[in-house]
């Protein structure tokens, strides 16, 4: 079969061809993930290796205080893995009635990390090589140093200045007082010790042991909610997908409490629309795109949560045929619309791909959500926390309103294709709310208009704001962003660069022999193989 590969984007990178692939935003967490492959471990060992080696040599995306979801194919089966924490068990509603808005930063943003319980339970269900061989390139860069990235010694300066003043923030990340700059190097043997103390215990010492005490005794000293008792609290779920056919394949989700289903949601309202016919970056087809896509988030903002929470509107509701097409008809082709929620039911950060020479496919992503979450690192530990409370929302009878023991709506979703009953692409876009859109944007370029997986990754995208704002990169056709300007889009004209909030693609696609995978370039990533 010949592989066509189209150059039409400005690009730094080519697609990658080899039997065992590894794509993530980090070339150290690659080559991490390849030493596992070719040690005798598969996909998920790489995948592993490499999201914890992610944690050192990109802590302004994630941490070891970050949440973590997977989709994998594996032993026949694909399987979803749902890896975010709960609130600790003192978030009332009256906790948080002071406020007026939910807190961005600090203690009280602060949910139950669930990252290491996704290394954990993915290495003893599907892990080939021994659990603590997969922390031996992370603890080597955190003890050792390594040489900072351009692209993420731009975002530590800017989360910096920011969270110099959180507690634990500038000890741990603003060695000489400041963030290193590129090409310096950087040291966590805090980050280190921790990281052995996962190994040896496989993650007893984070959850109910000495780590869990000395995290819950810095909350203690700082007035914060989290307890042992919350953190002993915490499992990973195995929660499987949800789907959505389109274009010969099917796009695969983890549920709710992640924002995934909007993807699914905006890809059924585009179907019922019917964008078959029309040319790829058209400004007809990108306004359908961004139409289908406000529609989705509209209902998915006013009905996602927690899934226990989610009584009166489920995924099944959100996901019906017919309701999509209702939605769909909302859409008129002529003008950009503001769209609220929808009545489906009366009554009612990094990412990487992964892919062995035995035919298992991995998805992985974990963040800490805002660069750095939370700010606060437990001291001594390299230990930096997110932030996934900010997820919740304080309106009093909205399903994702803040409580004790609930996970918060989830912005960070790994995807996965299916074609045929058969493994096609593991592909993720890390990146806050770029992030289902992103998935829509891949999977529409992929499947309906046949991009390559570096090409999809080049491309130019957009991102939906509020109402009638969409952000753009200006590497569109002029052209095209005066035809979405007629038709009513307020477009925000971004540098790919300008403030990262287009994400970073990493993709990892199935071939007859092997793999083709690609890698974002607006990412310092790498997509590497053997």
């Amino acid at each position: 079969m010949t592989y066509r590969h189209d150059a039409i984007y400005a690009s730094r990178r080519s697609p990658v061809f080899a039997r065992n692939l590894v794509a993530t935003s980090q070339p150290l967490a690659t080559q991490a993930g390849l030493v596992m492959l070719e040690r005798g471990g598969n996909a998920l060992d790489a995948a592993i290796a490499a999201a914890i080696t992610l944690t050192v040599v990109e802590p302004t995306g994630n941490g070891i205080g970050s949440d973590a979801f997977c989709v994998l194919w594996a032993e026949g089966e694909l399987h979803g893995l749902n890896a975010s924490g709960h609130s600790p068990a003192a978030w009332t509603p009256e906790r948080y009635a002071r406020h007026a808005t939910f807190p961005v930063r600090g203690w009280d943003t602060v949910t139950v990390p669930g990252a290491v319980s996704a290394w954990v339970e993915l290495s003893r269900r599907f892990g080939r090589l021994p659990f603590e061989t997969l922390f031996e390139p992370a603890i080597r860069y955190a003890e050792g140093g390594f040489l900072v990235t351009p692209v993420i010694a731009e975002l530590w300066r800017r989360g910096a200045a920011e969270l110099k003043d959180q507690p634990g923030f500038a000890e741990t990340f603003m060695p000489g007082g400041r963030a290193p700059a590129a090409g310096e190097l950087f040291r966590a043997p805090g980050h280190a010790s921790t990281l052995r103390a996962i190994a040896e215990t496989r993650g007893e010492a984070f959850y109910r042991g000495a780590l869990a005490e000395t995290m819950a005794d810095f909350a203690r000293r700082h007035g914060a909610a989290l307890t042992e008792d919350d953190l002993a609290a915490h499992e990973a779920d195995w929660c499987g997908t949800l789907s959505q056919d389109f274009a010969g394949a099917s796009l695969h989700e983890i549920p709710p409490n992640g924002q995934g289903i909007a993807a699914l949601m905006a890809l059924g309202i585009l179907q019922a629309a019917g964008i078959e016919d029309l040319p790829v970056d058209s400004a007809a087809a990108l306004h359908l795109q961004i139409e289908a896509m406000k529609l989705a988030l509209a209902d998915v903002y006013a009905y996602a949560a927690d899934p226990r929470h989610m009584t009166r509107v489920t995924p099944a509701h959100l996901l019906d045929p017919a309701y999509l097409a209702r939605r769909a008809a909302l859409i008129d082709r002529s003008r950009a619309q503001v769209f609220g929620a929808g009545a489906p039911h009366e009554g009612g950060t990094v990412c990487l791909a992964t892919g062995d020479a035995e035919g298992m496919m991995v998805s992985y992503i974990q963040s800490n959500y805002a660069g750095f979450g939370s700010g606060v690192v437990v001291p001594g530990t390299g230990i930096s926390l997110q932030n996934r409370g900010f997820g919740f929302t304080l309106a009093e009878g909205h399903p994702n309103r803040v409580g004790p023991r609930k996970r918060p709506f989830n912005t960070i979703i790994p995807g996965f294709v299916m074609q045929d009953g058969a493994p096609l692409m593991a592909f993720g876009c890390m990146g806050g709310p770029i992030q289902a859109q992103g998935h829509l944007q891949i999977l529409v370029r992929t499947q309906l208009w046949g991009q390559d997986v570096q090409t999809a990754a080049d491309a130019p995208r957009w991102r939906h704001v509020a109402g009638q704002q969409v952000a753009v990169e200006v590497s569109f056709p002029a052209p095209v962003l005066s035809g979405l300007e007629a038709l009513g889009h307020e477009l925000i004209r971004e540098p790919p660069d300008s403030a990262f909030g287009f994400g970073g693609a990493q993709l990892v696609r199935r071939l007859q022999d092997g793999y083709v995978g690609g890698s974002d370039p607006r990412k310092d990533g790498q997509t590497g193989g053997f």
